[in-house]
């Protein structure tokens, strides 16, 4: 899951940092680099706003040229954040010639993944392809590196996720896998922009599939069009979140071993008597699958105002359509999909954890400690619901929540942050199952607040003016 381990000897903070968080941080950077590369060029193009610019005397390679400039700068300006904001923590084992390259490795992913996304941006038709490539891509970037870190190095260095692992910060500090990423970015920026010089505006290389001449009886309705519009999304999200568990379960074999050689990791788990190091460890990774299945989630509530943003929701409210109804199917949708990745997420542990270990732990037990967390998600869904309803601007505001609830529940131990943080999050209020008993006061009072948000958001947003 982390990359080739190295410095196990002595394994400093410093190393574990660089271990067990730079592939996953590099992610992070990546989905950030594919939005917004895929937002302000594809996405651009769908909305009309690169042909208002081409009517201006600039030429036809500016838009382009200009997000990868862009692109450059925040990448530049992230690693450079990373590399000066570490070693200023003060924690001996983290200097700052290896805080320099750990932050460099950040950026050089991040300009790899926004130079992909722009040669997508060329192939596909659309925005919405454009992202299922690029994140179809990071994702098998992703299982090549640990397939190959497990069994076969030689498929881990074709994968760019599997250069950067080997850094190996905070202890030889190798830059070469820097270097490599970025001569790959800048080969894979100077093909698209020799794509995006021939093709016709709003035109793709890859042909799209031409639809039905009549929309199913499905199709006609809210919750079918819903459905619909995010169908591609929650099929990969889907995939992603089992495979997800699955990556945690297959490392059970061996957690008691990994964990027994690790005193600081041990330090982080809560002390509880009569239970294994590997039922301790299950609320850390249910913490973690939960809010990975939350994304998902939330988006299908963004994708709502997304709708509107682009001026598809007026049509549809100008129909015999109420927006009780419209807002309704979204948050119907959302709700049952909460429960779909996290069950997901849990098949998924539990069927990999079954076949590498002895003494598995049982479904039931995994079951309870991942389905606790739905309450929490839900507070999550009304939290987006109440944005959209009476704060549509701010619905980044919900991402901001859950980042936030991500690193004070999960990282707050790590990071020695005081624990009324975790309360002002839904998450710091879920039982850590199996080791704690089931607060069901406790989770009928996140149940009650989410209902009350979805109530005052729903009303919120019947009432307000749409933008259009």
């Amino acid at each position: 899951m982390f990359g080739p381990g190295y410095g196990l000897d002595d394994y400093t903070v410093g190393i574990m940092m660089g271990h067990q968080m730079l592939l996953f941080t590099a992610i992070i950077v990546s989905i950030m680099s594919i939005l917004l590369m895929m937002r302000h060029t594809r996405g651009d193009e769908e909305n009309g706003r690169i042909e208002m610019l081409r009517a201006l005397p600039v030429g036809r390679l500016s838009n382009l040229s200009a997000n990868a400039l862009v692109m450059l700068g925040a990448n530049l300006l992230l690693a450079l954040l990373v590399g000066v904001g570490l070693p200023l923590m003060g924690i001996e084992s983290i200097d700052w010639r290896g805080s320099f390259l750990y932050g460099a490795a950040l950026g050089a992913t991040g300009l790899f993944f926004a130079a992909l996304t722009a040669l997508f941006a060329q192939l596909s038709e659309s925005s919405r392809g454009t992202m299922g490539l690029a994140f179809a891509f990071l994702g098998l970037f992703y299982l090549l590196r640990a397939v190959g870190d497990v069994d076969m190095e030689t498929l881990s260095l074709v994968s760019p996720l599997g250069w950067i692992v080997r850094t190996e910060v905070y202890l030889n500090n190798y830059w070469w896998p820097v270097g490599l990423m970025l001569a790959a970015s800048l080969a894979v920026l100077a093909l698209s922009l020799y794509l995006n010089s021939i093709r016709d505006l709003g035109a793709g290389f890859i042909p799209a599939k031409p639809g039905r001449k009549t929309a199913s009886v499905f199709l006609q309705g809210t919750l079918g069009l819903a459905c619909r519009l995010q169908r591609n999304a929650v099929i990969a999200w889907a995939v992603g979140l089992f495979v997800l568990g699955a990556s945690y379960g297959s490392v059970m074999g061996e957690l008691e071993i990994y964990l027994e050689t690790l005193e600081l990791i041990r330090e982080m788990l809560p002390e509880m008597d009569g239970y294994t190091l590997t039922e301790r460890f299950i609320p850390m990774l249910m913490t973690v699958i939960s809010m990975v299945a939350a994304i998902p989630v939330l988006l299908m509530i963004a994708k709502l105002r997304g709708e509107e943003l682009r001026h598809r929701t007026e049509n549809l409210l100008a129909r015999a359509v109420s927006r009780k109804n419209l807002l309704g199917s979204y948050i119907l949708l959302s709700l049952l999909l909460s429960l779909v990745m996290q069950l997901l997420g849990v098949i998924g542990l539990w069927s990999a954890g079954e076949a590498v270990t002895e003494e598995a732990v049982s479904f039931t037990a995994i079951f309870d400690a991942g389905m606790v967390f739905l309450p929490a998600t839900w507070v999550m869904v009304g939290v987006a619901v109440l944005l959209v309803g009476f704060l549509p601007r701010g619905i980044f505001l919900a991402w901001v929540y859950l980042g936030y609830s991500f690193m004070v529940n999960y990282l707050g131990d790590l990071l020695q942050l005081p624990d009324w943080m975790a309360t002002l999050t839904p998450y710091g209020h879920v039982p850590q199952l199996p080791m704690e008993e089931i607060n069901y006061t406790g989770l009928l009072v996140l149940t009650a607040i989410a209902l009350a948000l979805l109530v005052v958001g729903a009303a919120g947003y019947c009432r307000r003016d749409m933008e259009g």
